[in-house]
């Protein structure tokens, strides 16, 4: 059986009610429902239903997606994967780092040190939901950390909390051959050791220089910015020799939209309206590793 397009339904609980409201999109927008599968855990549901639709162009899925965005149907969030992207035999997913990834903000971690926190999240903030350049709020957020010992950055990795299936969602994609990678806005010396971890295949953010065992409150070399995680999705894929339709892109702020159009599927994490509003999918779960189910892993 051949499907144009797969829908991935999570819900911490899926109900029929949301279901018939679901197919009732799909019989709106002429589409064929061809098969039902429904599985989970102990946390959340998953509802996978392999559709045929009357236009299976790039316009004919937009549309169905906004008809099911329109819908906003309650407890549900709905990922249309083209069929090619789930079949791949080799994926590459590349996830953002800060409220993503892991559940914090290093920027802000760091900035408690310097008794900051408060003016770094406003900025912080501000930057994720795209009303601030981020590679000026970054610069002006790191300039408070100058003269803060180093040590401080060992002592911000041990406060920082992995997603919760963040771990889970990383030994699937390895698991199944696939390539896992990720790029940050935040600092090398936390994300080096959570790669390490995790056993990523790639991952790049920026680095904090330091003089002396001292935080000078500046960065070493280009910013990790909007177009900069773009850049590394399309040159690792490229290097993987993995189309970029096989590619899944999982972010919450501004900085991450670039790499989330690129993406063969862009995933919004609990994210910011700018970022909702655009995304290809959505998870408004707390769990990471529901990316696994719509990547079909």
């Amino acid at each position: 059986m051949t499907s144009n397009v797969t829908a991935v339904s999570y819900g911490l609980s899926v109900t029929p009610t949301a279901l018939e409201q679901l197919r009732s999109v799909f019989t709106a927008q002429g589409a064929d429902v061809l098969s039902e599968n429904e599985y989970g855990d102990a946390r959340y549901q998953v509802h996978v239903a392999e559709l045929q639709l009357p236009d299976a162009t790039e316009a004919g899925l937009a549309a169905l997606r906004g008809a099911v965005a329109e819908a906003s149907i309650t407890g549900l969030d709905t990922a249309l994967v083209p069929a090619g992207l789930r079949a791949a035999e080799r994926k590459l997913l590349i996830l953002d780092v800060d409220s993503t990834l892991i559940q914090d903000e290093v920027i802000e971690l760091l900035a408690a040190y310097a008794g900051k926190e408060e003016e770094v999240t406003a900025v912080t903030e501000a930057a994720m939901r795209g009303e601030v350049d981020f590679t000026e709020s970054l610069l002006t957020r790191v300039q408070v950390l100058a003269g803060l010992p180093a040590d401080v950055v060992h002592s911000v990795y041990t406060e920082v909390k992995l997603s919760e299936g963040a771990a889970e969602l990383v030994a699937a994609f390895k698991a199944a051959g696939h390539v896992v990678a990720v790029v940050s806005g935040g600092f090398n010396q936390i994300l080096e050791p959570i790669a390490g971890d995790l056993g990523l295949d790639y991952w790049q953010a920026n680095e904090l220089e330091i003089v002396d065992g001292v935080l000078t409150g500046k960065v070493l070399g280009a910013v990790v910015d909007r177009a900069a995680k773009e850049k590394y999705l399309r040159e690792w894929a490229a290097s993987e020799g993995i189309a970029l339709e096989h590619t899944v892109a999982v972010g919450d702020g501004a900085n991450d939209l670039d790499m989330l159009g690129a993406a063969g599927i862009g995933v919004a994490f609990n994210a910011k309206p700018a970022v909702l509003a655009v995304a290809d999918a959505a998870v408004t779960m707390p769990y990471l590793d529901a990316v696994r189910h719509i990547a079909g892993v």
